[in-house]
């Protein structure tokens, strides 16, 4: 006997049940020297705000190093107290997300950057992107990723700063402006 296949469902709309935890967007722990905000507002394809979307990221620790074994230099514990490394944060009611972190650094052959998933009603998989940061501008024009893509994007994977200690981070998900996607 043969089953017809379970049909796709997409992200929604009970993301926001057990997902997000208290501590999620706190990368590192709060008074962390060097901590930094970054966030933003996630937009839908006709640029409304997506008021439940979830935005989780992964990075490195400002030495260019992760605690995992697949950090192809070895598994290296963070000279930063709390760091962990990935966040997750659900947005408001307004589309908004943010997290506490430090700026990562550079990895072999890559500017530093956070990497993140976007998880939202009406996907049927999450989106991946990443976040470049203006003070490592010097290392973009070297990194593989942000070569490939088309000048006139690239954009689109860069924060802006938003006053000390602050940056914005916007993600259109479709139309006009959509930021770079990756395929994995």
């Amino acid at each position: 006997m043969s089953l017809p296949l379970t049909p796709s469902q997409t992200v929604g709309p009970y993301l926001s049940l057990g997902l997000p935890w208290p501590d999620g967007p706190d990368v590192v722990p709060d008074g962390t020297p060097g901590a930094v905000l970054v966030g933003g507002t996630v937009h839908d394809g006709t640029g409304a705000l997506v008021p439940d979307a979830l935005v989780e990221t992964w990075q490195a620790d400002p030495d260019g190093r992760f605690d995992h074994p697949d950090d192809p230099r070895g598994a290296a514990k963070s000279t930063v107290e709390g760091f962990r490394g990935f966040g997750r944060c659900p947005t408001d009611d307004e589309g908004r997300w943010q997290i506490r972190t430090v700026l990562p650094g550079a990895l072999p052959d890559e500017a530093p950057h956070i990497d993140v998933s976007v998880f939202a009603r009406g996907l049927l998989d999450r989106v991946v992107t990443r976040i470049y940061f203006p003070e490592h501008a010097d290392a973009h024009a070297s990194d593989p990723l942000l070569t490939a893509v088309p000048a006139g994007r690239r954009h689109t994977l860069l924060a802006v700063a938003d006053g000390p200690g602050r940056y914005r981070f916007d993600i259109r998900l479709r139309g006009e402006g959509e930021t770079v996607f990756l395929a994995l």
